[in-house]
């Protein structure tokens, strides 16, 4: 048994060696190749939409809130930066519900029309 203990360990050093040698932050080259990453100018990025223009309801179905919710709640307990100021809250999803309260976060919702399913 002693036998197979030392293989095991050899085996362990020869992967930690083989880690070591690989550099841990390796420059990207080309950047702008290597993502799908469209970047709009701030101008374009702040465009909002006229009131009298929007075709959605202001307001929101049960699927459409607990979605936002549980992604806000997830962005939170992930160590995202909270939008209120809390009271003694620890819960991410109480923390999510406050903040939908004042509407203080941007997350967009899209609804699958029946022709899209297909």
């Amino acid at each position: 048994m002693a036998d197979g203990d030392n293989d095991v360990g050899e085996q362990l050093e020869d992967l930690d060696a083989a880690y070591d040698e690989e550099p841990l932050d390796e420059p990207i080259e080309n950047p702008e190749e290597s993502e799908n990453i469209d970047i709009l100018p701030s101008s374009e990025a702040s465009l909002k939409v006229d009131h009298d223009k929007r075709i959605t309801t202001p307001f929101m179905t049960k699927y459409e809130r607990a979605r936002v919710l549980g992604t806000r709640a997830l962005q939170i307990a992930m160590c995202a930066p909270v939008m209120v100021e809390l009271e003694g809250e620890t819960d991410p999803l109480q923390i999510a519900m406050k903040e939908l309260k004042y509407v203080l976060f941007s997350l967009t919702t899209s609804l699958i029309g029946l022709d899209e399913w297909d």
